[in-house]
C-alpha cells in the first residue's frame, strides 16, 4: 500500500515573488500571488505597522502570510485598499480550531492519524476503480478486512493482509488484496474535492505557526493594492559607540537592535524606528466561540410587534504620517545585518577585526597606525534621518533594508561628531570615582536610551547606559571607575542657627535659618590633572548660600566641578540654609508669649522694648475693656433685683403692712434708678474711652516698622 496513489484536486499557492521593488512581475486575472512588506514602523512599547503593496490584475487573488501570535492584531487592525477602479470581495485566512474539530466538518469520518486501509475504509459506498496486476474492477466499495496468512518460515508466524470488497455495477463481489502492486482511483468528482480538503488540512499542519490570509479582489486591469495591519513585535534597542580620536571631537555612532519574529520576509522595506507608545491591546478575535442556543417552541399564532433599536456610536483615529529615512541591510549580507557590521565585526578596506577595538592599536602598532579609528568609522557607515514627532521622535533608515524572518539587523541611525568633556563623577551614594562623559548634544536630533560603548586610544575603555537626551540637553554618562581618586566629604559637627526677624504692617515674621555645612576633599593620586564633578544631594527645603555655584542643578543632585591638579588635594566647601518662617499677629501679642521669645533670645533689646510698648497699650485696652464689662454685670443685678421688689409691691396689695412697705420699696427703686443712670453714664464715657484707646493701639501697630538679625 506504500504506492497506493489517490488522485484528488488539491488547491495550489503560489510563492512566486510579487510586487518587489524595481522588478514587480505582471500577475494573470485570476491567478494567486504574494504580497510582500513594503514598509515596516516599529515602536517602543512593542508594537509594529506593517504595509504591504503590490499589484493586482482583474479578478486576481492574493496571500499575507503572518504567524498566529500576529492573527489577533491583524484581524482587529487590517486596513485594505484596492487603489485602482476595482474592490476587495473577500478575505479569508486557515483556521486557528483544532485540527481535530476543522476534520469533523468534512464528510469523511476520519481522523488525521489514518493509515492507508482506514482511509479506504472511510470511502465505504464510494465507486472506485481498482487495480492489481492484469485484473481490475470498477464498482462501488462494500468493505476493507483483514486476512491473516501463514509465515514462509515459520508457520506460528503469521502475516495480516487488508483486502477490499467491491460490488460491481454487474452485482458481482469482487476482493482484492492490498499489496504494493495495487492502485484505487476514486471516480467520484465531489468526493475527490472531499478528499483534497482533507489532505490540504493535512499539510497546513506541517508548519502550525503560520497563518495565511487570501485577499480576493474583482476590478479591470492592472491596480495597485495596499494592505496594513498592527502586530506585536519585539522592542526595538539603542546602542551607541563613543570613538576618541587623538584631536577633534570624538564620534557618536547610534545603531538600533531590530528583530524579526513575523512570518515574513522583509525584502527590501521602508524602516522607520519610532520611540513611542501608542495605545494598544490584545484581543481573541481568532478564537472561535460556540455558545449553546435555547429551544424556543413556536405558539400556534405567533406575532411580531414592532420594535425599535438604539443607534450604534462609532469613534475613527488616524496615524500621523512619517518621513524618509536612514540605510539598513544592504546587497548580500545574510541575516538583514547592515552597513558592513555583522554581530560587532566590523569590516574595512578589506581587514576584519572583532569588536570595537580588535586589531586596533595593538601594543602601540595597530593595524590603522597613523589613522583613527572614527575617522573611518565615519566615513564607511550612513546612517538614518531623525524626526520630531511632538514629544516622540522617529528615525527614518535611508536605504532599503533587508531582514529575514526569524533574524535580527543591527541597523545604524545616528552618526555625528558631539562635544563630550572628560570628567570624574563622585555621588555619596556610589562606591568609587566614576570615569564620565558630560555630553552636551547640540544636533537637532534626539538621541535614544540605550548601552554605549567607550573606545579611546584605540582600545576599549568602558561601557554603560543612557536615557534619552533631547536637542540642546546635557547629560553625564559615566562607564568605568576612576581609581586615581580618592574623595572624602565630612558635615560640620554643629548646625548654625540664623534668626532674621522683621516687624511691618501689623505682624512680627520670624525666619529661621537652619545651616549647615559639607566639605568634600578630593585627592588625585594620578599623574594626570582631573576635572572632578561632585553630586551634592539637593534636600527638599533648602537652598544654597551664597558662595560656590553648582555647574547645574538637576531635581535631586547639585553638580559643582572643580580642578585637582596631579598629586594634589583640593577640598570644596557646600553650605545650605533651611529658612522656617512663623508668623506672629502683634494684635494678640501677651506677657506669656514675651516671656517665650526673650527666655529663646528670639528677639533683640530694642524689638522687645517696642513690643513692651505694645503691650503695655493692649493691657491699657483690656482695662478698659473690664471695667465696661463690670458696670454692665452691677446694672443686671439691678435690674434683677427691681424686679424682686415690683413683685413683693404686688404681694402687698390689702395688707395692713402695704403703706409701710410701698414706702420703703418706692424709695429703694428711686435709689437704684439713680445709679444706673449713672453707671450708664460712666459705660458711655468708658467706651469713648476705649476707642480712643484702640485708635491708639492700632496707629502703634500699624506704625512699627523693625527689623533685625540674630
Amino acid at each position: 500500500m506504500r504506492n497506493l496513489a489517490i488522485a484528488s484536486s488539491i488547491l495550489l499557492f503560489a510563492t512566486s515573488p510579487f510586487a518587489q521593488t524595481g522588478s514587480t512581475p505582471t500577475p494573470s486575472s485570476g491567478s494567486i500571488a504574494r504580497l510582500p512588506v513594503t514598509r515596516v514602523i516599529l515602536y517602543k512599547n512593542g508594537i509594529g505597522y506593517f504595509e504591504h503593496a503590490g499589484h493586482v490584475r482583474g479578478n486576481q487573488q492574493v496571500n499575507v502570510d503572518f504567524t498566529t501570535a500576529q492573527l489577533n492584531d491583524v484581524l482587529k487592525s487590517l486596513t485594505i485598499l484596492d487603489l485602482g477602479k476595482g474592490r476587495v470581495t473577500g478575505v479569508s485566512y486557515n483556521s486557528v480550531a483544532p485540527l481535530s474539530r476543522q476534520l469533523e466538518a468534512l464528510r469523511l469520518p476520519i481522523g488525521e492519524d489514518a493509515s492507508a486501509a482506514q482511509f479506504i475504509g472511510a470511502l465505504r459506498g464510494a465507486r472506485l476503480e481498482v487495480r492489481s496486476g492484469s485484473s481490475q474492477a470498477t464498482g462501488r466499495l462494500l468493505s476493507v478486512d483483514q486476512r491473516h496468512l501463514p509465515g514462509k518460515e515459520d508457520d506460528t508466524q503469521k502475516v495480516t493482509v487488508s483486502e477490499i470488497s467491491i460490488v460491481t455495477d454487474g452485482g458481482e463481489v469482487r476482493t482484492f488484496d492490498l499489496t504494493p502492486a495495487t492502485s484505487v482511483r476514486i471516480t467520484e468528482k465531489d468526493l475527490n474535492d472531499e478528499v483534497g480538503r482533507y489532505l490540504h488540512l493535512l499539510s497546513s499542519t506541517r508548519d502550525k505557526d503560520i497563518r495565511r490570509m487570501t485577499i480576493a479582489t474583482a476590478g479591470q486591469g492592472e491596480r495597485p493594492l495596499l494592505v496594513s495591519y498592527i502586530s506585536e513585535v519585539p522592542v526595538w534597542k539603542c546602542t551607541y559607540r563613543i570613538v576618541f580620536p587623538p584631536t577633534g571631537k570624538p564620534l557618536l555612532q547610534g545603531w538600533a537592535v531590530v528583530d524579526n519574529t513575523v512570518g515574513e520576509d522583509w525584502s527590501n522595506v521602508e524602516l522607520s524606528l519610532v520611540a513611542g507608545a501608542p495605545q494598544s491591546f490584545v484581543q481573541e478575535l481568532s478564537q472561535p466561540y460556540y455558545t449553546r442556543r435555547p429551544v424556543v417552541p413556536l405558539p400556534e399564532n405567533a406575532m411580531i410587534t414592532p420594535q425599535t433599536h438604539e443607534a450604534t456610536l462609532e469613534e475613527t483615529a488616524t496615524a500621523p504620517s512619517v518621513m524618509s529615512g536612514a540605510s539598513g541591510v544592504v546587497g548580500g549580507v545574510p541575516g538583514g545585518v547592515a552597513g558592513g557590521v555583522i554581530g560587532g565585526i566590523m569590516s574595512v578596506n578589506g581587514a576584519v577585526g572583532s569588536g570595537m577595538g580588535a586589531g586596533v592599536g595593538a601594543g602601540g602598532g595597530g593595524l590603522y597606525r597613523g589613522e583613527t579609528i572614527a575617522n573611518i568609522m565615519e566615513s564607511a557607515t550612513t546612517v538614518a534621518e531623525s524626526k520630531e514627532l511632538g514629544d516622540l521622535f522617529q528615525y527614518k533608515i535611508r536605504d532599503h533594508v533587508t531582514i529575514r524572518k526569524n533574524q535580527s539587523a543591527l541597523v545604524p541611525i545616528l552618526q555625528a561628531r558631539i562635544d563630550a568633556e572628560k570628567v570624574s563623577v563622585w555621588n555619596p551614594s556610589g562606591s568609587y570615582v566614576l570615569r564620565a562623559l558630560w555630553v552636551t548634544n547640540k544636533s537637532d536630533l534626539t538621541m535614544d536610551g540605550g548601552s554605549f560603548n567607550i573606545l579611546e586610544g584605540d582600545a576599549f575603555a568602558g561601557e554603560g547606559l543612557m536615557d534619552p537626551i533631547k536637542p540642546g540637553e546635557k547629560r553625564l554618562l559615566s562607564y568605568a571607575a576612576d581609581l586615581g581618586l580618592v574623595v572624602d566629604a565630612k558635615d560640620k559637627a554643629e548646625e548654625q542657627r540664623v534668626t532674621q526677624i522683621v516687624i511691618s504692617r501689623g505682624a512680627m515674621i520670624q525666619t529661621r535659618q537652619d545651616r549647615r555645612e559639607r566639605t568634600y576633599t578630593i585627592h588625585n593620586r594620578d599623574t594626570s590633572p582631573r576635572t572632578v564633578v561632585i553630586e551634592h544631594p539637593a534636600r527638599e527645603g533648602w537652598k544654597l548660600a551664597d558662595g560656590v555655584e553648582p555647574e547645574e542643578t538637576t531635581a535631586s543632585l547639585h553638580r559643582f566641578r572643580l580642578k585637582v591638579e596631579p598629586k594634589k588635594t583640593s577640598t570644596l566647601t557646600v553650605s545650605e540654609f533651611r529658612p522656617v518662617s512663623t508668623r506672629w499677629e502683634l494684635n494678640h501679642l501677651s506677657d506669656k508669649e514675651m516671656t517665650y521669645f526673650i527666655d529663646g533670645k528670639m528677639i533683640t533689646p530694642e524689638i522687645e522694648k517696642a513690643l513692651r510698648r505694645v503691650i503695655a497699650q493692649k493691657d491699657e485696652l483690656v482695662g478698659i475693656d473690664a471695667e465696661v464689662t463690670s458696670r454692665k454685670l452691677e446694672m443686671d443685678n439691678i435690674s434683677e433685683d427691681q424686679k424682686r421688689l415690683r413683685e413683693n409691691l404686688k404681694a402687698l396689695k390689702g395688707s395692713a403692712e402695704e403703706k409701710a412697705l410701698v414706702e420703703r420699696y418706692a424709695k429703694e427703686l428711686n435709689a437704684q434708678e439713680d445709679h444706673v443712670l449713672t453707671l450708664q453714664k460712666e459705660t458711655s464715657d468708658l467706651r469713648v474711652k476705649r476707642d480712643a484707646a484702640q485708635k491708639t493701639l492700632n496707629e502703634m501697630i500699624q506704625g512699627l516698622e523693625m527689623q533685625a538679625t540674630i
